[in-house]
């Protein structure tokens, strides 16, 4: 998936979860950086 700015939260957030639980980062440091994102995200559309 491209994420583009017309992306929504929710949609970044479910292709977040989606490379991390494939896997699919660069390195261990990548996939932390992705998992932050995706908490940050979470926390601001609460």
């Amino acid at each position: 998936m491209k994420i583009t700015l017309s992306t929504t939260a929710e949609e970044i957030i479910a292709e977040l979860d989606r490379r991390i639980t494939k896997n699919e980062v660069k390195d261990a440091v990548h996939k932390i950086k992705f998992m932050t994102a995706r908490d940050m995200l979470k926390e601001l559309i609460e």
